[in-house]
């Protein structure tokens, strides 16, 4: 569980992030899970639209993924959200919180 202090940081790194994955029509696929995962995985931060068309709510969306993968939920605005992993292995780490 992340403090306060600590999902505003990752609020400041997540502002300068585009998008990595997009969530279509087809809304959450085991695909986009295992995108997700993958790119948690290399930078523990990630950027995920939810594009027009789809009728996926992205709270909602979005921590249903967290819960999945074992992530955190940091914001979610508009149609994106940002999830953030902490990597296992501490010499592969890149945000320090």
């Amino acid at each position: 569980m992340i403090t306060g202090k600590q999902r505003s940081e990752l609020k400041k790194l997540a502002q300068e992030l585009k998008p990595a994955v997009m969530i279509g029509k087809d809304e959450v696929t085991p695909a986009i899970i295992q995108s997700i995962d993958e790119y948690l995985t290399a930078h523990e931060l990630v950027k995920v639209q939810i594009q027009e068309g789809s009728l996926a709510d992205p709270k909602e969306t979005a921590n249903d993924i967290a819960k999945e993968l074992g992530a955190e939920f940091v914001q979610a605005i508009g149609r994106r959200f940002v999830l953030y992993r902490q990597a296992a292995d501490p010499d592969k780490r890149k945000i320090y919180i």
